[in-house]
């Protein structure tokens, strides 16, 4: 079978039979579900399809975003609520909204112009980097419930942004190092003109005044650097010698203070060199390099902290009556009773009281399919209410729900650190105690031989010998490659992952989810009456119209929708469509409607569901999840480097063999539960092999946490991203390919950095003892040193390539494998 047409506005694939179709551009387009109709055909109406010429990726797809009501949005305009977020200027209101569903920067133009065309909005400004909007605009013409409105109109949900108290004491921390290290550069420059001035290489021909002016200059200059810039480095040296450990803040401290001292006794005396220009020099490499390693940590915890936004802004409480009243979800207590409608995400973890529905728990389970919660049942927040009304009694809220365990995924993110940056650090301050030592017994020879040059030799060892590009080595190539692997979609979240993949020689895959999308599309139709497939499927969607079910959305939209629905959990819908009684469902369930025999079921493996009306059946229809079109590639990846691959599944169906057989994967094992996959996955740790699993449900959960290397699905459990070493944040398993490539380019750049390093401490630690090197010389040097430490582990932010795989040109024809 062909591959399906891509949605032209979110680019997933269009289900067989459907009728979305608009205008755009001045072509017809087809669209996946009439969420993506409806956004397009907004645009279009609002002049701005131009949009559609200049997006550089797909939209997202509407549906996926968080709903939200009518009454739920009337919430905003009440001044209670707006309090914490909108600030008033009069009659201007001004607040800051978090935006999702923005894909590239032609978001964010649609996203302003859009709103400039609504009366009363003065101005809006998006900024793509941290996806906050800053609107302003008159509230009396234009409330902020209609503003929320307008912007899901074009498919972007928006959110009050409020920083919490974690996240304004970071970027003050961030200002307060970029002022810092403003301050050092600024400052330093100055400093080097004034110091320069004075060596006679340059032959001007001062007077002895001047002379004295330029180094008092040069000594006001540098003071703000070493009291200001550098009280980092000395506050560090004094807390690690507290606690009698030895760092680099130990070293750069003596450097710095040792330097600055001689300098003053230079500016008093005029005797020696003046050492001001290497302080500030010194001062200004080191706080660059640690200003964007904060940086890029700060950055990886806000992509953490924005996966997921799964809870509801508000909640219907019912009181003692029974009567609902809408709140917020803050204003909910425990032992409070709220009404779940159908299509609604449930606001906290409780037990169900009235009602019966399928729940989808593909929040914690991974499995897409919904599955029936009756009374007395456990219910969790953030899983989704499919089919029918239920009355929820409050058992957890806030950080005691199972939802709030991805939250704790911030508090390990590059928690640990790799083997060969802690042995970096260990050979670090083995060679600055060495040097140390050195230092003082080489101070005394020379004390003895010469005692003017005695502290100018030492001053020259201790600048020199900073472990500074051995410090820098480890840390610098895998922050630059954390950022490569973050632009790819790769989240890490702990240390070890890129070293670990250097070691890794076998692969378990998960099938739902993992190598598959985990979306139900509709396959073919085998009609059993005198009705066509095209008349069946009319049928079918109708009565699926009204559903909130994931089966709903593989037929696509009807024109009319059935009467009458009824929905039975775990059986099968049934409705008058034309005044002509149907079901869709179950065999069973279909067929004691007419009374009639169940018909054979074809073998071909799959999801398998027959419609019927009170004559018999009508028609079967098979459903199944699509295989994900770069799979075939990251296994020739994993081929390619000798790997061996397993597909271990709890799906006990035959299609686990035949995508494993497709794909080329050496074993594959289905029905298997957490227990059974953490059996394997011990066997293969006995036979000394190193792991990497791929997954995304609670089921993977045991195997992920086992792993050597563990990687989670960005749509994956809550429970699987914090139990897995790193995230894949974009769903493209062809990241993957190219994190492998990274990994041993990065190992590949740490151990040049290593041995470069090692390399010039070593040689300069003797040619400073013997006095051939003067301290400014030795601080240039060690500038240089880190600057090609630096500079080498920036080759890492380019993006890797991914190699054309042979006999994978099939990856662009996606097969179907079952639910």
């Amino acid at each position: 079978m062909s591959a399906p047409l891509p949605c032209f506005h979110c680019g997933l694939p269009v289900p067989a039979g459907s009728r979305f179709c608009a205008v755009v551009l001045r072509e017809p387009r087809e669209f996946c579900c009439p969420g993506c109709q409806a956004v397009a055909e907004a645009i279009v109406t609002g002049g701005l399809e131009s949009y559609y010429s200049h997006r550089s990726e797909t939209s997202a797809n509407p549906q996926a975003l968080p709903q939200q009501l009518s009454d739920e949005l009337a919430l905003y305009d009440r001044a209670d609520v707006q309090q914490p977020f909108v600030r008033h200027d009069g009659e201007v209101a001004e607040a800051t909204l978090l935006m999702e569903g923005i894909s590239c920067a032609a978001c964010g133009w649609l996203i302003e112009h859009h709103l400039r065309h609504l009366p009363g909005v003065a101005e809006a400004r998006l900024n793509l980097s941290n996806h906050r909007l800053q609107v302003r605009w008159v509230d009396s013409q234009l409330p902020l419930s209609q503003l929320l409105s307008e912007l899901r109109t074009i498919g972007y949900a928006a959110h009050p942004y409020q920083a919490d108290r974690a996240a304004e004491q970071l970027a003050a921390e961030n200002r307060l190092a970029l002022r810092q290290l403003g301050v050092a550069g600024l400052l330093w420059f100055q400093a080097m003109m004034a110091t320069m001035a004075t060596w006679p290489e340059f032959n001007i021909d001062l007077s002895p005044e001047l002379h004295q002016i330029l180094r008092w200059v040069a000594m006001f200059l540098t003071t703000p650097i070493v009291f200001y810039s550098c009280a980092p480095f000395f506050r560090g040296a004094l807390r690690d010698l507290r606690t009698r450990h030895l760092t680099m803040d130990v070293s750069v401290s003596l450097a710095i203070g040792g330097a600055y001292l001689a300098g003053i006794w230079t500016a008093i005396s005029g005797q020696g060199e003046l050492y001001f220009d290497a302080v500030g020099m010194f001062a200004l490499f080191l706080l660059s390099g640690r200003y964007l390693e904060r940086r890029a940590r700060e950055r990886t915890a806000a992509a953490t902290a924005q996966l997921v936004n799964l809870l509801p802004t508000s909640c219907l409480r019912l009181d003692a009556q029974g009567q609902s009243e809408r709140i917020l979800l803050s204003e909910l207590q425990l032992g409070d009773r709220v009404l779940v409608q159908p299509g609604s995400v449930l606001p906290a973890d409780g037990r169900i009281l009235q009602g019966q529905s399928n729940v989808d728990e593909s929040l914690l389970t991974g499995e897409y399919l919904p599955q029936p919660r009756l009374e007395g049942d456990a219910v969790t927040a953030g899983t989704l209410n499919v089919e029918g009304p239920l009355t929820v009694e409050v058992q957890a809220l806030g950080h005691d729900t199972r939802l709030s365990a991805i939250v704790r995924l911030l508090e390990r993110a590059q928690a640990d650190k790799p083997r060969l940056a802690e042995l970096a650090d260990r050979a670090a301050q083995w060679f600055l105690l060495a040097t140390l030592l050195l230092a003082i017994v080489i101070g005394l020879l020379w004390w003895q031989l010469d005692p003017a040059r005695a502290f100018w030799i030492v001053l020259a060892m201790l600048v020199a010998t900073c472990p500074c590009a051995l410090s820098l080595a480890t840390p610098t190539a895998l922050t630059a490659a954390t950022g490569t692997l973050h632009k790819l979609g790769l989240l890490l979240t702990r240390g070890h992952v890129l070293e670990g993949l250097n070691q890794i020689d076998t692969v378990i895959f998960d099938k739902t989810g993992t190598l598959t999308e985990g979306r139900l599309t509709l396959r073919d139709i085998r009609p059993l009456a005198a009705e066509n497939a095209d008349s069946c499927l009319a049928l079918a969607a109708a009565l699926e119209n009204r559903s909130e079910h994931p089966i709903a959305r593989a037929f696509g939209r009807a024109p009319q929708a059935a009467e009458e629905v009824t929905s039975n959990p775990g059986l099968g819908l049934e409705g008058l469509v034309a005044g002509r009684r149907l079901r869709i469902g179950q065999p069973l369930f279909v067929c004691a409607l007419s009374g009639c025999p169940v018909p054979g079921m074809p073998e071909e493996p799959g999801q398998w569901l027959l419609l019927g009306d009170s004559h018999g059946p009508l028609a079967w229809f098979i459903l199944d999840d699509r295989l994900r079109a770069d799979a075939p590639a990251l296994l020739a990846a994993c081929k390619a480097r000798g790997w061996q691959t397993l597909l271990l599944s709890g799906d006990s169906s035959p299609m686990v063999a035949s995508v494993a057989a497709e794909l080329g994967i050496d074993q594959a094992r289905g029905g298997l539960r957490p227990d059974d996959k953490l059996a394997l996955l011990q066997q293969l740790h006995q036979q000394g092999r190193k792991v990497l699993m791929l997954g995304d449900g609670v089921n993977d959960v045991p195997v992920l946490a086992a792993a050597d290397i563990s990687v989670a699905m960005g749509s994956a459990t809550d429970l699987a991203k914090t139990s897995a070493d790193a995230v894949l944040l974009s769903n493209r398993l062809e990241a993957l390919v190219q994190a492998f490539g990274l990994a041993r380019r990065t190992r590949r750049v740490i151990i040049e950095n290593l041995l470069w390093a090692g390399l010039y401490n070593g040689l300069m630690l003797p040619f400073a003892a013997l006095g051939w090197i003067t301290p400014a010389w030795a601080a240039v040097g060690m500038s240089l040193s880190s600057l090609t430490v630096v500079l080498n582990a920036l080759r890492l932010t380019r993006l890797p390539e991914i190699k054309a795989a042979p006999n994978s040109g099939h990856a662009t024809t996606p097969r179907h494998a079952p639910a």
